[in-house]
């Protein structure tokens, strides 16, 4: 599922090599995996909720 898709890393995680980042896939839904354990579990979130989450942190 998540190995055609495209990951951005926050431009807030640090230098290359920090070890306390996430990435995200957006497409349809919203992907969210642990950078470190790339082919790890994702967690997945729809659109509307993803946008919700964005908003109250913003």
């Amino acid at each position: 599922m998540t190995h055609r898709r495209s990951w951005r890393k926050s431009s807030y995680s640090g230098p290359e090599g920090d070890s306390a980042c996430v990435e995200v896939s957006l497409t349809a839904d919203a992907l969210v995996r642990d950078s470190k354990a790339a082919g790890g579990d994702v967690l997945a979130f729809s659109v509307s909720a993803w946008r919700a989450f964005v908003v109250s942190v913003a």
